[in-house]
């Protein structure tokens, strides 16, 4: 059985057979997709609840963890003179990376990367994370963090940081913990048991021993919003969380299967709704620890809910009306605005939603 990646806005999946899906492009509006409306067919809009577009809509952009402003400049990585000079220049800033965190400056709902200069830097794997358009290169070290010297200054996790961050900072400390993460985890060889050594700057790891090369798992995952004909949201909740926390579908893609044929799967398995029409959305690393989020959107054929009550607790049909009233009276949380999740419910609902997790 599939385990479910560590992400909020995420319901645990289960595993096995596939069904056969169809799939459309973020523009297309398939035959048979539920009409645009606020719930169940025929209901009115309620005053100030948005009536939403089609099952398609607009592809999500700007993902809180899909950012970046700085070039990856894969092919100095190999580079040893330029990465030897690069260490040396003053101006080359580095992102120390502990078990997941780093030091931020947090102030006024804002939050920035503090960085460390290369020659304060702790020992630890090295990794070239790249250079911006002033030339100036940025690094990450996997080792312990220094102490926290300024107001506001605190050990800070990519899940609470990356939505303050900036389009620059929340790039690159997506590629460190992602990097991070991955060397403190993978550090023998898994053919003969032989330590690796990190090398091409930190994004491959090579067996001394038989000269295999190792590169960063990636998991790929999916994660879908189903709505039925009247345009109703499907929101779960896993048995694992408690009571009123709700998020959307999602699921690990197994060997050998498409991220199409996962949601066909992953929905059936969970809620027993079969899909038909599947919109891809757009995608966000989620490196805590090693998955891609691939997000859907996908057309119910039916609406009787069988949930499994193994890893799935509850699943309803929410019109946005409901979902708002919901939201307002408490009875429902939705999860943070950094995860995919929250973005595809939202892009569903029509406007901004508080995240409550």
């Amino acid at each position: 059985m599939s385990s479910a990646p560590s992400v909020p806005g995420a319901t645990h999946p289960g595993a096995d057979d596939s069904a056969a899906a169809t799939i459309v492009t973020a523009a297309a509006v398939p035959a048979g997709a539920p009409s645009a409306g606020s719930g169940r067919a025929g209901e009115t809009p309620a005053e100030g609840v948005p009536a939403g577009p089609v099952l398609s809509g607009p592809a999500l952009a700007g993902l809180t963890l899909a950012r970046g402003e700085v070039d990856r400049s894969a092919h100095l990585r190999t580079d040893t003179d330029w990465l030897r000079a690069a260490w040396a220049d003053p101006r080359t800033r580095v992102i120390v990376v502990e078990r997941g965190q780093t030091l931020c400056e947090l102030n006024s709902g804002r939050a920035r990367l503090v960085f460390t200069a290369t020659t304060e830097a702790p020992d630890g794997v090295q990794f070239l994370l790249g250079v911006d358009d002033d030339g100036v290169a940025y690094f990450g070290v996997a080792g312990p963090l220094p102490e926290p010297t300024g107001p506001g200054v605190r050990a800070t996790s990519l899940r609470e940081a990356g939505p303050l961050l900036s389009d620059r900072d929340a790039g690159l400390l997506t590629h460190a913990v992602a990097l991070a993460n991955w060397h403190e985890t993978f550090t023998h060889c898994p053919r003969c048991g032989s330590p690796t050594d990190p090398f091409a700057s930190g994004h491959a790891r090579k067996c001394p021993a038989d000269g295999s090369e190792h590169f960063p798992r990636v998991d790929p995952a999916m994660i879908v919003l189903v709505t039925d004909r009247a345009d109703r949201a499907l929101l779960a909740r896993n048995a694992m969380w408690p009571q009123r926390r709700v998020s959307i579908l999602a699921g690990f893609v197994e060997a050998g299967e498409s991220a199409e044929q996962a949601v066909s799967r992953e929905v059936a398995e969970e809620t027993g709704i079969a899909v038909g029409a599947i919109t891809y959305l757009g995608s966000q690393p989620w490196p805590m620890p090693q998955s891609l989020m691939l997000g859907f959107r996908a057309a119910a054929l039916g609406t009787e809910i069988k949930v499994d009550a193994d890893e799935i607790a509850e699943a309803n049909w929410y019109s946005r009306h409901e979902l708002a009233a919901a939201i307002a009276s408490g009875d429902l949380l939705l999860p943070p605005p950094v995860s995919i999740a929250h973005r595809i419910i939202q892009s569903w609902y029509g406007t901004e939603l508080p995240g409550s997790w």
